[in-house]
C-alpha cells in the first residue's frame, strides 16, 4: 500500500486532516452537496443547497450542473429544484446487499430494546454527525424516537462520545480540530469531554452522556470496529432519564449493552470474509456483567476490545491509527 493510500485508510481521518495536495477539494465538496439532501423525496434548489453547505451559490451551481449530468441529481424545471438522481439511488442500492446482515443486526437490538424500555441503534459516523442503519424499541419505550436514517449529532450523543474516545489520541484530536474550524459549536461541547470519554472507554468499555443532548434523555453507547467501513461504528440507547439516572445505567442498561456490542462485533467479524449471505449463525446475546469498580488494565487487553470481539486472546488497538 502507498503512502498516499496509508494516509487515506487511516481510521477516522478526514478530507481535512491532509493537505492540500492530497484533497480535491472539489469531490469533497460535491459530497457535501449530496449530503444535503437527507430525504429521496428531498427537493433542493441552489440557494437552499448553499445555505446548508455554506458554499457560494456559484459554487453550488456549478456542482449540482454537473452531479445532473451525471444523473446524481435530477432538476425539477417547474419546481426549479433538485432531488436525488437514480446514479445515486443506484449507488445507494449497492449497498443494500447487506440487507441480511443488517437483519441480523436488527434482531440482536430488538433483543436488548424488549428488555429495557428505550430505543437501541446501530449507527455510522458521516462527518460531523452519526447516521441510524439499524434501530429497535420496544412497545413500551418512551421519550427518544428515531429511525433509520436519522442524524444525529456527534457532539452531544452518547453514540459520538463513543465514537471520537475509540479514534486513536492523534485522529480523535485531529478530528476535533477539524470541528472546531467547520462546527465551532459542537467542538466546544465535545472537547472539554473527550478526555473523561476516552478513560471511561478504557475502564468500562462504554460511554454515558447524561442530559447532554436533552434533559430528558440519558444515553450510554459502545463502539465497535467494523473491518466492512474500516471505522468504528456505535450501538447506543437512549432512555429517560427521569427512569434512567446514571448510577442505573451503569449497573443495569451498562452489561446488556456491552453484550449486545460483543455480538454485533462478531456479526460484522464473521461477515468480513463471507459477506452477506446465510452462513452466519444467530447468536443469543449474552448478559455479561461488568464489574465496574474493578480497574482494567489497558495494556494488552481492554474493554472495548473485550466488548466487540469473540471471546479469544485480544489484540489491542494499534497506538498509531486506530486498526486492528
Amino acid at each position: 500500500m502507498g503512502r498516499r493510500s496509508e494516509r487515506l485508510s487511516r481510521q477516522g481521518a478526514l478530507a481535512g486532516d491532509a493537505g492540500e495536495g492530497d484533497v480535491i477539494q472539489v469531490v469533497s465538496r460535491a459530497f457535501d452537496v449530496l449530503r444535503c439532501f437527507e430525504g429521496h423525496d428531498s427537493r433542493l434548489g441552489n440557494l437552499e443547497i448553499s445555505n446548508r453547505c455554506g458554499l457560494p451559490r456559484s459554487t453550488v451551481s456549478r456542482l449540482t450542473h454537473t452531479l445532473t449530468r451525471m444523473g446524481q441529481l435530477v432538476y425539477l424545471p417547474r419546481d426549479q429544484k433538485y432531488r436525488i438522481g437514480p446514479s445515486a439511488v443506484a449507488m445507494s442500492a449497492s449497498m443494500m446487499k447487506g440487507a441480511q446482515l443488517r437483519s441480523m443486526i436488527r434482531q440482536r437490538l430488538q433483543e436488548v430494546a424488549e428488555q429495557l424500555p428505550g430505543t437501541v441503534g446501530f449507527v455510522v459516523p458521516d462527518r460531523f454527525h452519526l447516521v441510524y442503519l439499524q434501530f429497535a424499541r420496544s412497545a413500551s419505550a418512551l421519550g427518544l424516537h428515531e429511525g433509520t436514517g436519522s442524524r444525529i449529532s456527534m457532539a452531544s450523543t452518547a453514540a459520538g462520545a463513543a465514537y471520537t474516545a475509540a479514534l486513536s489520541p492523534e485522529v480523535g484530536d485531529a478530528y476535533i480540530a477539524e470541528m472546531e474550524r467547520e462546527a465551532p459549536e459542537a467542538a466546544k461541547i465535545l472537547r472539554p469531554r473527550i478526555e473523561a470519554n476516552r478513560q471511561s472507554l478504557r475502564e468500562r468499555g462504554y460511554v454515558t452522556a447524561c442530559g447532554l443532548w436533552s434533559p430528558h434523555i440519558n444515553g450510554l453507547a459502545v463502539p465497535i470496529w467494523s473491518p466492512q467501513y474500516q471505522t468504528f461504528v456505535v450501538v447506543t440507547i437512549g432512555l429517560l432519564s427521569a427512569m434512567y439516572d446514571e448510577q442505573r445505567l451503569h449497573a443495569e442498561v451498562a452489561p446488556s449493552m456491552v453484550a449486545l456490542g460483543r455480538s454485533l462485533g462478531s456479526l460484522m467479524e464473521g461477515a468480513e470474509g463471507d459477506a452477506f449471505n446465510a452462513r452466519i449463525p444467530r447468536k443469543p446475546v449474552a448478559m455479561a456483567v461488568h464489574n465496574n469498580n474493578k480497574p482494567i488494565n489497558s495494556e494488552g487487553v481492554n474493554e472495548l476490545e473485550a466488548g466487540t470481539r469473540r471471546a479469544r486472546p485480544a489484540r489491542s488497538l494499534r497506538a498509531g491509527d486506530g486498526r486492528r
